[in-house]
């Protein structure tokens, strides 16, 4: 599969009769909405794990020197937390830009924090598309993050930003925090708020 998705997302047309309906974020939506939202609560998804293992050649990283960003990957016993965004169809036309690099946008059911619970849409970039990095172990990945730029700004920014807000959560991810802890060893700091 292509890096550009774009197309392939606007055929997925389950939610656009819709008022409105949950967006969950696990990775940059959760620090960086930059977008319209109605309400956002704290929600979870059940039978993924977060992962390093997408190359960003659009954001933090370039076509020669790659980011890499969080994806999900299958794991039937993991809960994966996050936020949840409250938006309307009209948002798919900009999620999707936004999303470009290999995510493919996907129906899931969110639970949310008080137990209820909703269906809505994913962005998860799977194994087969062209900017798949795959699994490497957290000071690889530490140390591909800590020199990776692109022009949303530094790579390191994007994991310390969703670091501190897994934090600001109180849901850990000890795949995040052992990036982070690799990143601190290697010097690097958050360079931009």
């Amino acid at each position: 599969m292509s890096h550009d998705t774009i197309a392939i997302n606007r055929q997925m047309n389950k939610f656009d009769s819709h008022a409105s309906v949950w967006l969950f974020g696990y990775g940059s939506l959760i620090f960086k909405p930059d977008f319209p939202f109605l309400a956002q609560r704290a929600a979870s998804i059940s039978g993924w794990t977060r992962r390093f293992w997408q190359g960003s050649h659009d954001h933090r990283g370039t076509e020669t020197a790659p980011g890499r960003v969080v994806t999900l990957v299958p794991d039937p016993d993991a809960i994966c937390h996050g936020m949840a965004f409250l938006v309307t169809p009209e948002e798919f036309a900009h999620l999707d830009q936004r999303e470009k690099n290999g995510y493919l946008r996907l129906a899931t059911q969110m639970q949310f924090d008080d137990g209820s619970s909703d269906e809505g849409i994913v962005y998860i970039a799977t194994h087969d598309n062209a900017a798949y990095l795959g699994p490497a172990d957290e000071h690889a990945i530490a140390r591909q993050i800590a020199t990776a730029r692109g022009p949303s700004g530094p790579n390191s920014d994007y994991l310390l930003g969703l670091a501190q807000s897994l934090r600001a959560l109180g849901k850990p991810d000890p795949h995040v925090f052992e990036i982070e802890r690799h990143l601190a060893a290697l010097g690097v700091t958050q360079q931009y708020a």
